[in-house]
């Protein structure tokens, strides 16, 4: 006989997440997934899903099932007996939450179908897919570099699928053994720690006296308090941040070269000359940035000015010179992190525009040292502790 297929998912308040449209012969015509901002991604599988067969397709609709755009194309799986993490063809095209509530899918279909361990053997084995990964399965390795195992293709994959909920206001919590991540009004909060691995976290979920707080955070504190949520998801209250600075003023003239100097030593060789150009283009500045540390809008990045202020009371505590400019310099590596994914999403995209030949050249050049990056570096961290100690005008 053959096992139930799982054809629904509701949440605890009966709120749709997923529907499954199964063939009589066992094989999935169609499923489709909610995701926080409360569209829908719905999975087109391929006539065939053996290996060489056209692909699945995502698609994004206001309604369940509903295909109004496509989004990307990925691997084909047999979801009726899932084996592997298919490859998805281009992730940037999804709106946020989207992968994961597919990857999710796979995990939940695979939990089911009882499979102890499945494998990525994809391209592009890098560090935004190892995070994604995380938040549905678990890794098992017996090394201490669980990054680069996946990397080299070593690392196993146990499905864990997590809670998805949708408090009565909106609100969108994952939840697996704890409040794992928080999405409201388009911002995600998410635990800085997964099972083991430290992420970049500057909207953090926290736990505070048996709850569960969405902030801000910087420079190791929080900046804001935003959302208090209960520990089994559900929302307790809204938090409203005192009023920041209105004025607008520009960074000083060495601090945007020395953040655009920090992602590029951060990020794949081959971007460097291409961050450094988009870095030239953009306009950098602090002012009001409304519950968020970082706003971005074309060429325009604003931090907030509740992150200066943080920065500003950091170095004038400092009790020596050389501790402002350590604080200095972890301010400068905070604004890196804070837009180093636009930066290289943007050097990424230049680089399409390039005839196939410049982009092959690109690829193979080898940057020259990074004495001159080291040096753009060292002078931000110097305009920034300086602009700190400039009394206010």
């Amino acid at each position: 006989m053959q096992a139930a297929q799982r054809v629904l998912e509701l949440d605890r308040h009966g709120n749709l997440l997923t529907a499954l449209r199964w063939s009589a012969a066992g094989r999935l015509a169609a499923a489709t997934v909610r995701i926080p901002d409360g569209r829908w991604v719905t999975i087109q599988p391929a006539a065939d899903a053996s290996a060489g067969s056209a692909p699945d397709r995502l698609w994004l609709g206001a309604r369940p099932f509903v295909r109004s755009l496509s989004l990307s194309a990925f691997e084909p799986l047999p979801y009726g007996a899932v084996t592997f993490i298919p490859t998805l063809a281009e992730p940037a095209r999804l709106p946020p939450g989207a992968g994961t509530a597919v990857l999710n899918l796979v995990a939940t279909l695979a939990a089911d179908q009882g499979r102890p361990l499945l494998a990525y053997a994809g391209p592009y084995p890098g560090e935004e897919l190892f995070l994604a990964l995380l938040e549905s399965f678990r890794y098992e390795t017996a090394g201490d570099d669980p990054l680069g195992a996946f990397r080299r293709g070593e690392l196993a994959w146990r499905p864990a699928p997590h809670e998805r909920l949708f408090t009565r206001d909106g609100t969108y919590v994952q939840l697996r053994e704890r409040v794992e991540k928080v999405v409201r009004e388009g911002r995600t909060y998410v635990r800085p720690d997964w099972q083991g691995v430290r992420r970049h976290a500057p909207r953090r979920v926290r736990d505070v006296d048996g709850a569960v707080v969405c902030s801000l955070w910087a420079l190791d504190t929080v900046v804001e308090d935003h959302l208090v949520v209960g520990a089994d998801g559900e929302l307790i209250r809204r938090l409203d941040p005192a009023p920041a600075s209105a004025e607008v003023g520009p960074l000083a003239p060495a601090v945007p070269e020395g953040l655009v100097a920090v992602v590029a030593g951060t990020s794949a060789a081959p971007l460097h000359a291409a961050i450094a150009a988009e870095g030239d283009r953009m306009r950098f500045a602090w002012g009001p940035v409304d519950r968020d540390l970082v706003a971005v809008r074309g060429d325009d990045v604003c931090f907030a000015s509740v992150l200066r202020a943080l920065v500003v009371a950091r170095v004038q505590g400092a009790p020596t010179r050389a501790d402002a400019l350590g604080i200095g310099l972890a301010a400068l590596t905070e604004l890196a992190a804070l837009v180093g994914d636009t930066l290289r999403a943007r050097a990424q995209a230049r680089l399409l525009t390039l005839p196939e030949s410049a982009q092959a050249a690109t690829l193979s050049t080898v940057p020259a040292g990074d004495g001159a990056n080291a040096r753009r570096i060292v002078r931000a961290v110097e305009a920034l502790v300086e602009d700190s100690l400039r009394p206010p005008r």
